[in-house]
C-alpha cells in the first residue's frame, strides 16, 4: 500500500490572471513517518506534441513528515512567455494541462493532472482575440474539482515496491465546498491536452472526452490516470499537522 495518500487539493483563488501564481493548499496522510522529505513539482503542460515545452514552474522538498494528516501551501509562478512553443493567440488561447507530482527518494509516487482554460473575460476579445496577446488582460481558470490521478509504485523505506502500488488510475469527486478536490474514487483517463482556442471552460462532462488533439505527448495521461510554505526551489520546507 502507498506510505502517503493525498487526501485534498485546494487552488486560491481560482480563475486568476494567467501571470498570476499559482498558490495551492496541499493536505495528505501519512500512514508512517518517512526517514526523508517528500519532493513536489509543479509542471505546465505548453504543447501536446513534445515534453520539450513542458516548463516546470517550481519544486520544493517538504519534511520532517510524521505519521498523519499534514498540509502545506505550494506557491509557483506562472509559466514564461518566452519558454512557450508559440505567443500565436490561437495556440495560447483554449485548453491545456497542468500537473502536481510528488516523489519519495527521487521515485515519483503520485501525479495529478488539470484542465486549465486561458481565455479572455471581455466579450469582444473572446469573439474576436486581439493579433497580439494581451497578457495582462489574460485569464486561467484550473478545472480543479476534476482531477485526474495516477499513483506508482515506490519502494518507500523498506527497499522493496509493494506489489499493491502498481499504477493505479483514478479521478477524483467533487469537493462539497467547491475549492478543491477529495480523493479516492472512480478511475478515469486524463485525454491529451487541446491547445487550440476554446471560448470556454469544458463542463464536467467535456472533461471527461477521450478525444484531444491526437498528438501523443500527454505526460503519461493518455493511457490513464489519482505541511509549511512552500514555494523555495527545492528548498526544504517543514509541514503543518492537521488535527
Amino acid at each position: 500500500m502507498s506510505m502517503v495518500n493525498i487526501r485534498q487539493i485546494e487552488l486560491v483563488s481560482n480563475p486568476a490572471k494567467f501571470d498570476d501564481e499559482y498558490h495551492f493548499r496541499i493536505k495528505f496522510e501519512a500512514i508512517a513517518p518517512l526517514q526523508e522529505d517528500l519532493e513536489w513539482r509543479l509542471i505546465y503542460v505548453g504543447s501536446a506534441k513534445s515534453e520539450e515545452y513542458d516548463q516546470e514552474l517550481d519544486s520544493c522538498l517538504v519534511g520532517p513528515i510524521p505519521a498523519g494528516i499534514n498540509a502545506f501551501d505550494f506557491l509557483a509562478p506562472a509559466p514564461a512567455h518566452h519558454l512557450l512553443p508559440s505567443v500565436e493567440p490561437e495556440e495560447i488561447l483554449g485548453v491545456t494541462v497542468i500537473i502536481i507530482t510528488a516523489s519519495y527518494r527521487d521515485k515519483e509516487f503520485v501525479r495529478v493532472g488539470y484542465y486549465v482554460n486561458t481565455y479572455y473575460e471581455d466579450e469582444a476579445m473572446m469573439e474576436t482575440p486581439p493579433a497580439t496577446v494581451e497578457w495582462d488582460k489574460l485569464y486561467r481558470n484550473v478545472l480543479i474539482a476534476r482531477p485526474k490521478v495516477t499513483r506508482f509504485q515506490n519502494p518507500w523505506d523498506t527497499g522493496a515496491a509493494s506489489p499493491f502500488d502498481a499504477p493505479l488510475q483514478q479521478e477524483a469527486g467533487q469537493s462539497s465546498s467547491g475549492g478543491g478536490s477529495n480523493y479516492m474514487l472512480d478511475s478515469a483517463p486524463l485525454p491529451p491536452p487541446v491547445t487550440k482556442a476554446a471560448p470556454a471552460l469544458p463542463s464536467a462532462e467535456e472533461s471527461d472526452m477521450s478525444g484531444g488533439n491526437g498528438s501523443d505527448h500527454n505526460n503519461g495521461f493518455g493511457s490513464g490516470i489519482s505541511n509549511g510554505h512552500a514555494s523555495g526551489h527545492g528548498g526544504g520546507m517543514d509541514v503543518e499537522m492537521v488535527a
